[in-house]
């Protein structure tokens, strides 16, 4: 009898940071304000690389240090990040994944972030901060999709994980993890108001 079996799983864990203890949006969203209006180098980055809106990817290391909204948030991020590790099965040989990075991202009107990976991470993810309403999703790529040379394409109902790209619609106190390498997006902000978020990166 014939059977066919799902191989090599492409895992994305979705959770709300509420599930990890109680969390005031409001609060760390006036930080985001106060921090990218404060932060001249940022801006400066942002301008010279024609990067539309706001991060702090380029300039601030230490968000954590600067208000006690992103230390919470560090805490929380890590329990959840402990989870999705449990979930993955790895074999951390007795030591934790830390997190490595932490930033702002505000996307105004028509704002994008093209098609990247985190490169000498293990574990990268984005928590929501603020999402109007036409805000944009992000964009998952199948990692097989380079290699799907001669592949006709699915059907418009596919069974989703045989989608080449699926986009995941957050909502306000989510946090979406993956493993680094998986290629991701935010296509155009459709909103009139600023996409906020908080990126990060754990390493071994």
């Amino acid at each position: 009898m014939a059977k066919t079996k799902l191989l090599f799983s492409t895992p994305l864990y979705h959770a709300s940071l509420a599930d990890s203890g109680n969390f005031d949006m409001g609060e760390l969203e006036k930080s985001c304000w106060s921090i990218a209006q404060d932060d001249e180098a940022g801006q400066k980055w942002c301008d010279e690389n024609n990067y539309p809106g706001y991060t702090s990817y380029a300039s601030l290391s230490d968000l954590t240090w600067r208000s006690p909204f992103f230390e919470e948030l560090k805490n929380l991020l890590d329990l959840h990040v402990k989870t999705f590790v449990e979930e993955l099965d790895f074999d951390l040989e007795g030591r934790n994944l830390k997190l490595e990075d932490l930033w702002i991202n505000i996307l105004p009107e028509g704002g994008n972030h093209s098609a990247h990976i985190h490169p000498n991470s293990v574990i990268s993810g984005t928590t929501y901060i603020s999402m109007p309403s036409g805000s944009s999703a992000i964009k998952f790529e199948d990692p097989r999709h380079s290699m799907m040379m001669a592949a006709p394409s699915r059907i418009k109902d596919a069974k989703e994980y045989l989608k080449p790209f699926i986009y995941v619609n957050p909502s306000v106190g989510d946090v979406l993890l993956w493993e680094s390498w998986l290629r991701h997006e935010v296509p155009a902000n459709n909103s009139s108001e600023e996409r906020i978020s908080i990126s990060f990166n754990y390493s071994w």
